[in-house]
């Protein structure tokens, strides 16, 4: 077995935390990945990793040459990928997992965008806002939320910036009352995203100082549009992108709370993810450039 084909074995055992599961996906048996990393040891001089019958950890000495590892073969997948991209037509099956949010609301024509510019690529759209491991789950790209991703080692790149605001329907607003400063909050319920996801607080930043909140909630979801529905009816607060209910404050629906304070962390990000442990097909290359150029060309600065 050649050196680089150790590294990437290396690298898969990492980064999959198994030796089963690193022979799986390079067609192995097991005692032939134990060798690889074996031949590896020698040939650095030291242990790299640890190993028990239940999981598998990187030692010391081998952080860092993990991290050269990830550096030379993802410049020898993207020189290779380059030249191979530069004769390849994208085709085949992109397997797109996507936000269901996000998805319905902002990046249906960026999708139907890319299937008019690539008619040989069959798409197979995914729509979830659970966490997922792109690797795992089999997925060629993600257009996901941060707290989507249960994989560090993911290559991830910001494609847009929403906005988020703080909103009441004006019958919630006459049964309560309308809070005029951040502090006020602490007397009234939110419609939130689930404690898994998002922590059920919210910060502003008043006077050079931080102010805290923690929420009080009874109705609870993963799904934006789902609370936009339950604030709608009055059921609490909501803390919601600004993209889902625009309609909704323009006719009066909803009225947006506590505009002049500064508000911390008030954004949602969208975010291209994909993996970057095998040599990127011209398809998923395809999927990226346009996906960069759609919201260089339609998101206002």
């Amino acid at each position: 077995m050649d050196y680089v084909e150790s590294l990437r074995i290396f690298r898969s055992v990492v980064e999959l935390k198994s030796f089963a599961r690193a022979a799986d996906i390079h067609g192995l048996a097991r005692p032939a990945v134990s060798r690889a990393i074996s031949g590896l040891e020698e040939r650095v001089g030291c242990r790299l990793l640890h190993r028990t019958t239940r999981q598998v950890s990187l030692t010391e000495a081998a952080e860092r040459f993990y991290e050269g590892c990830v550096r030379i073969l993802d410049e020898l997948d993207a020189l290779e990928a380059d030249v191979g991209n530069r004769t390849r037509e994208a085709g085949g099956v992109l397997r797109l997992v996507a936000h269901t949010t996000a998805t319905m609301e902002r990046l249906v024509p960026l999708i139907a965008e890319f299937k008019l510019a690539h008619p040989k690529v069959t798409l197979d759209v995914t729509l979830t806002e659970r966490p997922i491991d792109l690797v795992a789950d089999g997925y060629d790209l993600g257009v996901v939320v941060p707290n989507m991703l249960t994989s560090e080692t993911a290559v991830v790149r910001l494609l847009e910036r929403i906005r988020v605001v703080i909103v009441a329907a004006p019958q919630y607003l006459q049964r309560t009352s309308t809070p005029r400063h951040p502090s006020e909050l602490t007397n009234h319920l939110f419609v939130t995203m689930s404690a898994s996801l998002r922590r059920p607080s919210i910060s502003f930043h008043i006077e050079n100082e931080d102010l805290t909140i923690p929420l009080q909630f009874d109705v609870s979801s993963n799904s934006p549009a789902f609370n936009r529905e339950m604030v709608l009816r009055g059921f609490g607060i909501g803390i919601v992108p600004i993209t889902l209910i625009e309609s909704d404050l323009a006719s009066g629906r909803l009225v947006h709370l506590l505009a002049d304070f500064e508000l911390i962390d008030n954004g949602i990000e969208i975010r291209l993810a994909y993996s970057n442990r095998t040599l990127l097909p011209a398809k998923v290359r395809a999927f990226i450039d346009h996906a960069t150029a759609f919201f260089d060309r339609t998101v206002a600065p």
